[in-house]
């Protein structure tokens, strides 16, 4: 909790209809495995102390009175422990019947929400007993001895959790247009627990799923549904007790159907938050509805909350296997789209690519082909020129070849060893001094040599450097940092090297076997001179793992993480890939860098964004090329100790 995230879960409990005491035990039992597991927050089904299906056994005094008593009892035997759990149950009030969610936290009730929409159609018959909370303001009543508020605008608000901002609603309130979830967000909830009995019927999970996960997203919430179980009353109808745990439209656990198990997730309040702020149209205009809203203050024990679920170590990389060719031709048509534009406005039929055998220029030059093969343009109109330099190695310069021909584009060789000897010698510098000069020399020499070529064939030099590069400012300031077009730059390494993969998956033997081959070849510029003919400028060793820099440029970018909140979630990715130390060591590389380098990316090409992170100065990221990166440096060091 103390980094934002809060363990919670959904519950379908086991029940007898009608009988108050037995169902109290069976929800006491859950409260205690969930505490044992470190839930913070439980919610449990609608009408979960009687049971959903009492019919009208709901209008007899005796299980009202039975019900409010075991609620009692309840709150007597959770009155030491630091869980927040929301049960169901009827309730009378100012001569009406109501379908309540109860919030209770230790010995206390924090508040009561009535449910809203009460269906009456179909197989629903629930207007026989129950009334539609009050729309106004929140009312106040007596409730097993507390005076507690009631209406569905209620929020509960954690004094010592920034961010965390509990409400509820019931059932068929998520199902109707205007749900109470909806503006209780705007006022504030980022989590939303929704106490249900959604019958089960065929097909009927995937809407529920899809449901659930779209309001998470709808809101930028958390959104917890419990739904009743399959003790109910078969008479008529059949309940699964089908729970979900959703975030901001990703579904973070989901129960099988007719269990009993706890469905357990943290939901990661500062993620939320950090959407939210930066979505300046959420809640824009409804300062003046708060004064209507009722908000209860409770607090927590602050602890850490282990982690269980998934945090990916390559979260540019598409998680669903399943779902890998559609996302990967998606990302490669918008790359692919964004470049077709740019030569249909300026007429341009050919290309100039600098390809050297590595992964970020093999990527541009098959988003190059696809561009080519929308616009039914001959793949000779493309020219791939290998430059080879005091760095390339024969394993790069076959693959360059290998791939141009493969593809069918046009293919010339450069050399740029004697142009750069020249340059030397005219700037004086001792080609045996193998420092930046010697590398940015031959950068620029091959970008010169690009921009001169497309000048020659009336055409555009494409840019190969990805986002990962521009984030590290790892690259030629007006060498390879330049380009006319650059179709990689919000592709991070880590995806370029996905991307690249699956491509090689759906073409031709021919391609596939060079394309593995780039792949297995390390990262690398090529600029000093190879070792017995391999590569001996490996990037990876000098400015570290891209896996890790991805990870650091995601949740920096994308949430506004602090580092030690990347850092704790790295720990959790990467646990058995690099030790504490190691991560803290590329953390302060990255951070250092990137702050040191943005003057490259405010100059950056045009190029298309094809995710949620982008470093474009005209769009994503806007960001003062000498602002200090003491304060997050100083975060980094105080990991250390």
């Amino acid at each position: 909790m103390k980094d934002g995230f809060i363990k919670v879960a959904a519950v379908s409990p086991k029940l007898k209809v009608a009988d108050c005491d037995y169902n109290g035990k069976q929800i006491l039992e859950c409260i205690k495995t969930a505490e044992t597991k470190g839930v913070k927050l439980l919610v449990f089904p609608e009408l979960c102390i009687t049971g959903y299906t009492c019919g009208d056994l709901f209008l007899q005094d005796a299980l009202l009175k039975s019900c409010e008593n075991m609620l009692a009892w309840l709150l007597e035997q959770t009155k030491d422990m630091d869980i927040l759990y929301v049960v169901g149950m009827p309730l009378s009030y100012r001569n009406n019947l109501y379908n309540v969610a109860v919030f209770c936290k230790g010995s206390s009730i924090l508040n009561v929400v009535p449910k809203t929409h009460i269906p009456n159609y179909q197989e629903f018959y629930e207007a026989r007993y129950f009334s539609s909370g009050p729309a106004g303001m929140s009312g106040w009543l007596n409730l097993a001895g507390q005076e507690v508020s009631f209406g569905a605008r209620n929020l509960l608000v954690c004094r010592n959790v920034p961010g965390l901002v509990i409400a509820g609603e019931i059932c068929e309130d998520l199902w109707m247009p205007d749900s109470p979830s909806v503006m209780q967000a705007i006022m504030g909830a980022t989590v939303i627990c929704n106490l249900s009995a959604s019958d089960e019927i065929a097909t009927k999970p995937d809407y529920r799923r899809n449901l659930v996960s779209m309001q998470s997203a709808k809101l930028v919430a958390g959104y917890i549904y419990a739904d009743a179980g399959n003790d109910e009353s078969t008479q008529d109808l059949v309940y699964s007790g089908h729970n979900l745990v959703a975030e901001n439209g990703n579904v973070l656990a989901e129960s099988k159907l007719f269990e009993h198990t706890l469905t357990i997730a943290e939901i990661d309040i500062n993620k939320l938050v950090a959407e939210r702020r930066k979505m300046t149209t959420f809640g824009n205009g409804n300062a003046d509805l708060e004064e209507i809203y009722t908000q209860t203050e409770f607090e927590y024990r602050l602890e850490e909350t282990g982690l269980t679920r998934h945090i990916s170590k390559t979260p540019f990389v598409p998680a669903d296997e399943l779902k890998k060719k559609q996302r990967c031709e998606e990302i490669l048509n918008l790359q692919a789209m964004g470049l077709r534009k740019r030569l249909v406005h300026t007429g341009c039929r050919s290309c100039v690519i600098g390809l050297s055998g590595g992964l970020d220029s093999t990527l541009a030059l098959l988003v190059t082909v696809k561009a080519y093969d929308l616009q039914n343009m001959p793949h000779k109109d493309i020219v791939a020129v290998t430059m080879p330099g005091f760095g390339t190695t024969d394993r790069t310069y076959q693959n360059a070849v290998s791939l141009a021909k493969s593809l069918g584009v046009t293919l010339k060789e450069i050399s740029i060893v004697d142009a750069v000897r020249q340059h030397f010698k005219d700037i004086e510098h001792d080609e045996n001094v193998h420092d930046i000069t010697y590398e940015n020399v031959q950068a620029r020499e091959r970008t010169q040599i690009l921009m001169d070529l497309a000048n020659k064939c009336g055409g555009l030099v494409i840019g190969t450097g990805d986002m990962s590069e521009m984030a590290l400012g790892w690259a030629t300031y007006n060498g390879d940092h330049m380009s006319m077009y650059a179709v990689n730059v919000s592709i991070p390494k880590t995806l370029v090297r996905y991307l690249v993969g699956w491509y090689a998956d759906e073409t031709d033997e021919r391609t596939a076997v060079i394309l593995r081959d780039v792949l297995a070849t390390p990262v690398s510029p090529e600029l000093l001179p190879p070792e017995h003919g391999k590569i001996a400028q490996k990037t990876e060793d000098i400015v570290g793992p891209y896996e890790l820099h991805d990870f650091f440029l995601y949740y920096m970018i994308r949430f506004g993480f602090s580092p030690s909140k990347i850092y704790r979630l790295a720990k959790y990715a990467f646990d058995k890939d690099y030790d504490n130390e190691n991560i803290i060591k590329w953390m302060n590389v990255f951070y250092r860098r990137f702050f040191s380098q943005q003057f490259k990316r405010s100059c950056v090409p045009d190029g298309p964004k094809v995710g949620t992170v982008s470093l474009s100065p005209r769009g994503d990221w806007r960001m003062p090329s000498d602002a200090s990166a003491e304060l997050w440096l100083k975060e980094i060091q105080n990991l250390k100790s």
